[in-house]
């Protein structure tokens, strides 16, 4: 019995000191300093029907994103975005990212920057396989979700006719390419990350 009690308390005591220990760690950490940076691919997949070069247009283009903190694994219910023309400075003078947020649950500062010379447009040869389309670097930050809306062009793939309000928030798109006289559209658009 007295063996199960020594055992019980140094048990608790332990616990009692690592979960202190990481109160004070993260407690250091809020500046963050020293959090993880890393750099994350959105891949992009659809089907393309008589369109190609599919992108994003213009660096005021927003990229509505689901963002998970590093450090306590909060995930804010709204989508968050970020785009190309904002820039906000990163404490320490250490540059600038897309967006500087702090985290409501553990209070750490995180930041995430889109990396413009990354984007690339997913074009016909791409249909139905997944493609890298931009690139994020991400300190504190990991992306789980992305949420296509408009902002997005494409052309025709045989007449070079542009559309230039291609809207993918129901993750399809149609329209007419009166050049060529055919229907054209994005079918069943879906994405992933990956690690970069």
């Amino acid at each position: 019995m007295g063996y199960l009690l020594i055992f019980t308390q140094d048990f608790y005591c332990s616990t009692e000191t690592a979960f202190f220990r990481g109160l004070v760690n993260a407690a250091n950490d809020v500046s963050g300093k020293g959090c993880k940076m890393g750099k994350f691919g959105l891949q992009f997949k659809a089907v393309l029907e008589n369109v190609t070069n599919v992108r994003p247009l213009g660096d005021d283009f927003r990229w509505f994103l689901k963002l998970k903190c590093g450090n306590c694994g909060e995930i804010p219910e709204k989508w968050q975005y970020v785009t190309l023309v904002e820039s906000v400075p990163l404490k320490g003078g250490r540059g600038s990212a897309s967006m500087v947020q702090k985290c409501k649950l553990c209070a750490r500062e995180n930041s995430i920057d889109i990396l413009g010379d990354t984007i690339t447009p997913y074009n016909a040869d791409d249909t139905e396989s997944f493609k890298t389309m931009v690139q994020f670097e991400c300190r504190g930050l990991e992306p789980v979700d992305f949420q296509p809306q408009a902002g997005f062009a494409a052309e025709g793939a045989e007449s070079g006719t542009k559309f230039l309000e291609v809207n993918l928030q129901e993750k399809d798109w149609t329209d007419y390419d009166e050049k060529v006289k055919e229907s054209v559209g994005i079918y069943e658009v879906t994405h992933q990350f990956i690690k970069c």
